[in-house]
């Protein structure tokens, strides 16, 4: 009996201590994403998962301030983090980032070269990320609202709607939210003086902030995500803020069925256009399946929906035609060849300017 147990005994042993490796290994496997809020679809996430079998740990941030604060610990947990480029750039300096496998992303296949081309000023030779999504910070507004409050011929076209104390000034009872970005509204205020938006020059930061003084009093609020909401429910009437975040709210409010409309508009001055680039740090714990989850991105027929969803266009020259008619052929969202001649990328700033301008924005948003 003794005899025909043992073999029982260590067959069973040998299957628990496979079952716990395997359990082990099942654990190992655990991707840990930090994208920007709301800036993927939920069905993404789980087409993944049931193709992949990594656990999905999926976190989000609406700032890239608090992404940067994170990664410049050395170890933010995370294996994909998705940047825009000009903090990109600074971070690439940092060595925050380990190099991207092109072996592991064969879907590399369906970028648009020119875009690349145009995000290597951040990232030479994309070396460290992939473009997600790309768009422009320009106005979102209320038509109705801004028309009773600035009649027919409010200058919503225009930074003038913002900038001009006399319009704000009106705007200001059905409420005005800007961006908490320092690094994309101060150069949207120092293109507007006729500066350079990437000016090294301190005392440009001080103009700036002057300008924006004198609009403090009228602006409800800053944040990077709270005004897709409420311009969406009706609680503010004008935002300054991300071109897809106002094509989201415009589908919310329909969804709702609230009778809020929500337009928007690129400026003629001109504004700036940005990347979200998907990139690996370098204490990342899993970078097997970190390139995994970038390949998948790069897809056609996965990065479409998300477009569509999200309302921005994406890098991928194969999606195009997938993505809806509504978003790819809305030249406040895929700009016309002459709006693109008035926008401009952003690049980092010399230690004293980003100090300046740190300096500026910690005053504005203090009322000091």
């Amino acid at each position: 009996m003794i005899k025909h147990r043992l073999p029982r005994l260590l067959g069973a042993t040998l299957c628990s201590l496979g079952l716990l490796a395997a359990s082990t290994q099942a654990e190992e496997r655990t991707l840990r994403v930090y994208n920007w809020f709301d800036y993927i679809t939920p069905q993404t996430l789980e087409t993944f998962k049931q193709e992949n079998g990594a656990k999905l740990i999926y976190d989000i941030f609406d700032t890239n301030e608090a992404l940067e604060a994170k990664l410049l610990t050395g170890n933010s947990g995370y294996d994909v983090v998705v940047p825009s480029n000009v903090f990109l750039a600074k971070q690439i300096q940092a060595d925050v980032f380990q190099p991207l496998d092109r072996s592991k992303l064969p879907n590399w296949q369906h970028l648009d070269p020119q875009l690349m081309k145009l995000i290597e000023a951040n990232d030479p030779g994309n070396r460290f990320a992939v473009p997600y999504m790309y768009g422009t910070v320009l106005i979102g507004f209320n038509p109705e609202k801004v028309k009773a409050a600035l009649g027919e011929n409010a200058p919503v076209d225009s930074w003038d709607l913002i900038f001009k104390e006399e319009n704000i000034a009106k705007l200001k009872q059905c409420g005005v939210a800007l961006l908490d970005s320092p690094s994309e509204i101060m150069p949207i205020a120092l293109h507007y003086l006729g500066l350079s938006p990437n000016s090294n020059q301190p005392k440009d930061y001080d103009k700036a902030g002057e300008l924006l003084q004198k609009i403090r009093p009228h602006i409800a609020y800053f944040h990077s995500s709270k005004y897709m909401a409420d311009i969406a429910n009706g609680d503010i009437c004008v935002a300054v803020g991300y071109s897809g975040s106002f094509s989201q709210a415009a589908n919310r409010a329909k969804e709702a069925g609230n009778g809020i409309v929500v337009d928007m508009r690129l400026p003629k001055e001109g504004a700036p256009v940005w990347f979200d680039m998907l990139a690996i740090p370098k204490g990342a714990k899993n970078p097997e399946d970190a390139h995994a989850f970038i390949n998948f991105l790069l897809q056609p027929e996965v990065i479409a929906p998300i477009s569509d969803f999200v309302g921005y266009p994406n890098p991928n020259k194969d999606a195009t035609g997938l993505v809806s008619p509504a978003i790819r052929n809305n030249p406040n969202l895929y700009p016309t060849a002459e709006a693109q001649a008035t926008l401009y990328t952003l690049s980092p700033l010399e230690r004293n300017a980003e100090r300046a301008r740190t300096r500026a924005w910690t005053r504005l948003k203090s009322g000091t």
